[in-house]
């Protein structure tokens, strides 16, 4: 009996009729073969640079990437790689780009529906906090905390609060608080979203107004962020900002200090015009100060009413 034979990706690719089919598997071919790369050497920088510029073009690029046999310990290799030259920081733009292209895709395994659980329980995420408690200044610094950012502004995206109790077990908050403070603009916004993000959640908000110390810390950093805003406008950031604070206001404790607490600022209409172009950020100013009024003013000495 006649062996049967042997149908290749490449085969089946040319013998579709559907060009769409055929350009589907020749994409899916050089993903593949592009993942193979990443553990060769030799070839592994080449294959995160085209993975990472052409990842939106692979589909079911996370899932290739988690299942396939050394891949995710060669990303955490480039990861691991650049540690020594964050303290003192002497990283190079060449090292910056490398790595990003990693994260690149890891972000990929952490934004997928069948991979994000697996890459929590994996604890990838302790991974890039390195990175986020770094503060140079220069730029590629900051390409590496703001690519890094995005890693966990995927896994925060969608609401998954099995998502927001692991990072709530973890350094996020401050980490994301200290970006707040230090970052660029971008890399704030990405912050300050992952932040509000937490707050949206259940778990989240409790978190964050269980004790004083937690909510005046993500007070102090929203207040010197509303103040840096009047020296250069930012709707983007200061519609999260005004986002977190309405959410703290659904704690009583949070918004009755809220009441004391709140910048000035916001309730100036000529800081908050560059939200008039944003209609559902402005009537989240709206309803927060609404939501302080009917508060009320909270008296002096706030601490007392965060104790349980």
């Amino acid at each position: 009996m006649a062996n049967p034979p042997v149908i290749s990706l490449k085969s089946v690719a040319s013998s579709s009729g559907a060009s769409s089919s055929s350009t589907s598997d020749r994409k899916l071919f050089s993903a593949e073969q592009l993942i193979l790369n990443l553990s060769n050497l030799e070839l592994r920088e080449n294959a995160l640079h085209e993975l990472s510029k052409k990842r939106e073009n692979f589909h079911e690029l996370a899932p290739l990437l988690w299942h396939s046999v050394g891949t995710i310990p060669a990303l955490l290799q480039e990861i691991i790689s650049v540690y020594p030259v964050l303290s003192p920081p002497t990283m190079t733009p060449a090292q910056s780009n490398r790595v990003c292209n990693a994260l690149a895709l890891l972000q990929c395994v952490a934004s997928h529906a069948d991979t994000r659980m697996l890459f929590l329980k994996a604890h990838l995420p302790l991974y890039l906090y390195a990175f986020l408690n770094t503060s140079s200044k220069s730029r590629p610094f900051e390409y590496l905390r703001l690519t890094s950012l995005g890693v966990i502004g995927a896994l925060v995206k969608v609401d998954d609060s099995e998502v927001i109790r692991f990072l709530l077990q973890t350094e996020i908050v401050p980490l994301c608080l200290r970006t707040m403070e230090n970052g660029s603009e971008l890399s704030k916004t990405v912050a300050t979203f992952i932040v509000q993000k937490v707050l949206l959640d259940e778990v989240g908000l409790e978190y964050m107004c269980t004790t004083a110390e937690r909510f005046f810390a993500l007070g102090r950093v929203l207040g010197n962020m509303v103040a840096s805003l009047a020296e250069g406008p930012s709707p983007r950031l200061l519609k999260h900002i005004v986002r977190c604070y309405l959410r703290l206001t659904d704690n009583p404790r949070a918004c009755d200090a809220l009441g004391s607490c709140l910048p000035d600022l916001l309730r100036d209409a000529n800081f908050s015009r560059c939200l008039y172009d944003d209609p559902p950020a402005g009537q989240w100013l709206e309803k927060l100060l609404q939501n302080i009024n009917i508060g009320g003013r909270a008296p002096q000495g706030l601490a007392h009413m965060f104790v349980n």
